[in-house]
């Protein structure tokens, strides 16, 4: 860790192990060191008999990329949705005049004048979003949005790149241009946008805090009541925030139907689970064993027992946050 003086831009996965080559006592250490294609969105720390790869190997599935400009007279942003992330790669103003004519000009004067301007500006936005979509991010698919005739007039003129004229998917109507609508768009297009799994998420968040806000809702919340209701079949469907730190620490007898088992943080891991051993001391013995499992992974298992489907939830989103 002493090489890296800060962590790499993406993140730093390091895997390390005391591996037996022949026997007790033969141990060599393994030691890899990965910087991952993408940033990594979770803190990750594991002692365990083999090297946790999911993280990694959900990095090297294909994710869907679609763009979105969103335009008006004054302004406009261009933002792209990636599997779980929706990020605001660029925005330019138009510097266009007002339709408020300035005193001592022409009506006609002013009017050329102003779509001189419009026209210098859409050729610039389509500079910029061919550098965002095409080289910076390129997408599978583009959407348009923005409020009034803009948008429409920006498409028809022709000022946009034959190949991302080619990717457009849809036309979207809206209150706001720019940063926020952007974000504005990736609510309107949720049909249009089905599986991309940002959208997916939203919705699942959604979905849960309105039964929250029901008096009579299906939802429930906390460790303490989410796992007895997976454990006897009443869940449909468990929402777990990746950013969750907790682990299951479990210790039996051998022999005995001594058994105690313990939901735990990383600030007493190590003090509850000393605990949990002398308690399992005092009544086994040395003859006892001690289980760890992460919660999602402990979570996953008691649902898949009972039926219930497990979504991991990004903390990065405005509805992950909450």
């Amino acid at each position: 860790l002493k090489l890296y003086r800060q962590t790499p831009e993406t993140g730093l996965v390091i895997f390390c192990g005391a591996l037996p080559t022949d026997g007790a006592g033969s141990e060599v250490v393994s030691l890899h060191e990965i910087i991952p294609p993408k940033p990594i969105q979770t803190y990750l720390y594991r002692c365990d008999d083999h090297f946790h790869l999911d993280p990694l190997r959900e990095m090297l599935k294909e994710e869907k990329t679609i763009g979105i400009l969103s335009l008006d007279t004054t302004e406009a942003a261009m933002g792209i949705i990636s599997g779980q992330r929706l990020e605001i790669l660029d925005w330019v103003t138009s510097g266009v005049s007002g339709k408020t004519r300035a005193g001592g000009q022409s009506a006609r004067r002013y009017e050329r004048l102003r779509e001189m301007e419009v026209t210098h500006y859409f050729s610039r936005l389509a500079g910029h979003a061919a550098k965002v979509f095409l080289d910076e991010a390129p997408v599978e698919g583009l959407i348009v949005s923005g409020p009034g005739p803009t948008k429409d007039y920006f498409l028809k003129g022709g000022y946009l790149d034959y190949r991302l004229q080619k990717k457009l998917i849809a036309v979207v109507d809206g209150s706001y241009a720019g940063r926020e609508g952007v974000r504005e768009t990736l609510e309107k297009a949720e049909g249009i946008l089905e599986g991309v799994r940002l959208v997916d998420e939203r919705k699942l968040v959604q979905n849960f805090l309105r039964e929250v806000r029901s008096e009579r809702g299906l939802a429930i919340y906390t460790v303490k009541d989410v796992i007895p209701a997976v454990k006897n079949g009443s869940v449909d469907t468990v929402l777990i925030s990746e950013d969750i730190d907790l682990t299951v620490l479990e210790v039996s007898c051998k022999k005995t139907d001594f058994r105690r088992e313990k939901i735990v943080g990383r600030e007493n891991y190590v003090s509850e689970k000393q605990q949990l051993i002398t308690e399992a001391s005092s009544e086994c013995g040395n003859d006892y064993e001690v289980f760890e499992k992460d919660i999602v992974e402990y979570l996953a298992d008691l649902a898949s027992n009972s039926g219930a489907k497990v979504e991991v939830i990004s903390s990065k989103t405005e509805e992950g946050y909450m």
